[in-house]
């Protein structure tokens, strides 16, 4: 049976060429990057051209504003507790309802510190107004984290009038851009962003590998501490070969995904434009005019979603109920929650992300056997509902 991955936003593919980026590093140039013989400066070149491409891929002024992570997760959890930090552990934060739960946990638990914070709702598109950013904003507001791009429905925020008020304000601007990098233009000084989260395995790169943007001047304190790494920020022997990998991956999503993003934008309006028409009382959640070229959130009302999932992943078809990060857990989203849609479209929605390797043929597979799948998980429907009462 062939297989087809429509799952993208949860993780991607590595492409050869990232592979192939990425070997020599785990053989032969194992050197450690900060030694200063031939083997540790060979690796140290290859972080610091890594590390220009990914200032090249946001748009930054220079490479040294760019400090490597462990994947978006970390960068997100650092550029928050690394702000409040540096403020002594004061201060008041404007983030939205519909953040990656790196973003959320980690606010929940500045709360539990003693550290105020506002939770901005969406529209029902998945939208925040700039607006209601500016108005949450107080005189001890030391930062507002505001994602660029939403992992769920695909819905890119307004970004650039954030970063606006922010810096009308004088306040520090945070944007998770996971999702975003290789879909949309990041340009990080056009933005007026502080801080950028990003991470490699999202744009066809590798697992375990990230980074966080600091603009020059921020004031950010070390999340890890030990040897000094990456300008005595961000302490521990530098991952090379998912770093050197996720610099590769940097390089192709710059050079490459402008017209990516076309021919995937095109893919996932023909798969949405034919699910409509084709099974009746199907939903698009978020906002049309401003999405993710790959992302479609679907509420197939009178289904369960899971149920439609598993049966879909029993005929080769890889999609997801929401964010992977929240995979196993029994809640709905909190994302569609946060924007207000009805508890149907909520228990039924699935979210289908196209990236690399996906082709029109999957589209007609997916065609082949989606309406059957939903009218059978819809007369299932009853008994599903009995069996919780």
């Amino acid at each position: 049976m062939k297989t087809i991955y429509m799952d993208h936003n949860a993780t991607t593919p590595m492409r050869p060429e990232v592979v192939s980026a990425m070997q020599p590093y785990l053989g032969e140039k194992f050197g450690n990057p900060n030694s200063i013989h031939r083997y540790g400066r060979e690796t140290r070149i290859a972080i610091e051209n890594a590390r220009d491409n990914a200032a090249a891929l946001i748009g930054a002024a220079e490479g040294d504003e760019i400090f490597f992570t462990s994947g978006g997760t970390e960068s997100d959890n650092w550029a928050l507790r690394g702000v409040i930090s540096a403020a002594r552990g004061r201060g008041h934060i404007v983030t939205t309802a519909i953040e990656h739960e790196a973003v959320l946990a980690t606010c929940q638990t500045l709360e539990a510190e003693g550290v105020e914070v506002t939770y901005v709702k969406p529209n029902r598109q998945g939208r925040v107004s700039a607006e209601d950013v500016a108005t949450a904003i107080r005189p001890d507001t030391k930062i507002v984290s505001v994602m660029w791009g939403n992992n769920e429905v695909g819905t890119v925020q307004p970004v650039h009038e954030i970063g606006a008020i922010c810096r009308e304000h004088g306040i520090l601007f945070h944007t998770d851009a996971v999702q975003a990098l290789g879909k949309v233009e990041v340009d990080v000084e056009r933005a007026g962003v502080s801080l950028l989260s990003a991470t490699g395995h999202k744009i066809n790169g590798p697992k375990g590998t990230g980074f966080l943007y600091v603009k020059k001047g921020t004031e950010l304190d070390p999340f890890i501490t030990g040897g000094g790494q990456e300008q005595k920020l961000r302490s521990g022997t530098e991952n090379v070969a998912g770093i050197v990998a996720m610099g590769e991956a940097c390089r192709l999503a710059k050079t490459e995904g402008p017209q990516s993003a076309k021919n995937i934008a095109a893919m996932r309006d023909r798969l949405e434009n034919e699910i409509c028409e084709h099974v009746p009382d199907v939903l698009v959640n978020g906002d049309t005019a401003h999405r993710l070229p790959g992302t479609s959130n679907l509420g197939f009302i009178g289904a369960e979603g899971e149920t439609l999932l598993i049966r879909l992943d029993l005929e080769g078809i890889a999609v997801s109920t929401g964010a992977a990060c929240s995979s196993g857990s029994p809640e709905p989203s909190h994302v569609l929650l946060a924007m207000d849609l009805p508890q149907e479209t909520v228990q039924g929605s699935l979210r289908f992300s196209l990236g690399y390797g996906n082709s029109d043929a999957d589209i007609d597979r997916l065609l082949e056997v989606l309406p059957e799948a939903v009218g059978k998980v819809r007369e299932m429907a009853p008994r599903l509902k009995s069996t919780k009462t």
